[in-house]
């Protein structure tokens, strides 16, 4: 009789366990619920359009720590499919690849179409099956069947099936997860950028400096990293990171909380005390506003001279002692308020899901109930900007689907 698997959505993580699981067991019947009418939609807008799908990282341990939560899960989950499995399996289907210089690994079409193109080639080659508007409210085990009723009350049996429906904004939103037995880690937002209400430096906005330290002040948190100044306040994959990182903690404050940056991370106040003697002999009859030493955005250096009440005539030589404290001050712990977050569309996600403790890693297999697999966001691992999360979609897809392959023969 034939075995029929069902997957819960149709983004990258359920794709890519369809098409990997109709391939390797052409006898399984595969089908594909999407709840909404589109598919693949993050992976259409991600990266600007382009599909940043994975990042050339090739060390596991190097790797699993762009994963602020499930790091020691995806660390496991790589050991079967990794990014060197990545870029084959779509180079194999005639998607050219290429990395840029931040690591970032695109289609060298720079269209994310062509991803999409080639996931729905696979499951037209494999005979996946695809029901949009489908919304999945309950899903129950009778014996070794697996009912799955729609909002509609209309319910499709299955002997196996597979939950990539992707991370929900609210802890309400799995209770039809939870009613199969699983436990959650709550959600919050993550890869979010920091508002700076009404805040002078968003004047700036354009401006990227290509290190910066970001830190939170009172605390030990802080990230480094290329900084980007917007008109609403601060992004760039310093914020990025540090939005994952700290997403519970800042979730916490509220999102409102003091940052100081310093724009010169290789300096301290101290080190660059003694930098500033040295650059006031050389440079004694310049003025400063014209005079950057630092590389630092001209336009930024001189934002930090009026901060500092340095004028367009100070010269090096006429730089006060208070004057000096000050500027170096503002360049090396800067500080602003932040008051909320705005959303990084492209790459959102959530930090939270399902217990990993409640998955087997090298299966992808519930603990729970047996013939019920997890891929991708729905679980609590999240990574951060980069291509860190489409890796972890491809990799707990595919474990899937080759688990459930083995099963169903």
């Amino acid at each position: 009789m034939e075995k029929r698997l069902v997957i819960i959505g149709g983004g990258a993580a359920g794709f890519f366990c369809a098409v990997n699981a109709a391939r390797m067991n052409p006898a399984l019947k595969v089908i594909i619920l999407e709840k909404g009418n589109k598919l693949l939609s993050k992976v259409k807008i991600s990266g600007g359009g382009r599909c940043n799908l994975a990042h050339a990282c090739f060390d596991i341990a190097e790797m699993s720590r762009n994963y602020p939560r499930g790091a020691n899960f995806v660390k496991k989950a790589f050991h079967q499919f990794f990014t060197t499995d990545t870029i084959k399996w779509f180079e194999e289907r005639n998607v050219k690849l290429k990395t840029e210089k931040d690591g970032r690994i695109f289609p060298v079409s720079d269209s994310s179409q062509t991803v999409v193109d080639c996931l729905l080639r696979e499951a037209n080659k494999y005979g996946v099956e695809i029901l949009l508007n489908r919304e999945v409210v309950e899903i129950n085990t009778q014996q070794s069947t697996i009912n799955i009723q729609f909002s509609n009350k209309e319910i499709i049996k299955a002997d196996y099936v597979c939950i990539a429906s992707g991370g929900y904004p609210k802890s309400s939103m799995f209770k039809w997860l939870q009613d199969t037995g699983h436990s959650i880690e709550d959600p919050v937002p993550s890869l979010f950028t920091f508002n700076l209400s009404n805040h002078p430096i968003t004047k700036l906005m354009g401006i990227s400096v290509e290190e910066a330290r970001v830190k939170i002040t009172g605390t030990k948190l802080e990230q480094k990293g290329p900084l980007l100044i917007t008109h609403w306040g601060l992004s760039g994959p310093a914020i990025l990171k540090f939005s994952a990182f700290a997403a519970r903690d800042l979730k916490e404050r509220n999102w409102k909380f003091e940052i100081s940056i310093n724009w010169l991370p290789d300096f301290n106040e101290q080190s660059l005390k003694e930098k500033f003697s040295w650059i006031r002999k050389e440079n004694a009859s310049q003025k400063i506003v014209n005079k950057n030493p630092f590389r630092l955005p001209a336009r930024l250096w001189e934002f930090l001279c009026i901060q500092s009440a340095i004028t367009d005539t100070t010269r090096w030589a006429d730089l006060s002692l208070a004057v000096q404290n000050k500027f170096i001050k503002n360049i090396c712990a800067y500080e602003c308020h932040v008051k909320g977050k705005t959303t990084f569309k492209e790459e959102f996600v959530t930090a939270g899901g399902i217990k990993l403790n409640e998955v087997d890693v090298n299966t992808m297999m519930s603990k729970k109930v047996p013939g019920l697999f997890f891929a991708g966001e729905v679980l609590d691992v999240d990574g951060i900007t980069g291509g860190f999360n489409f890796q972890h979609a491809w990799t707990s897809g595919f474990i899937a689907a080759k688990s459930i392959a083995a099963l169903s023969k």
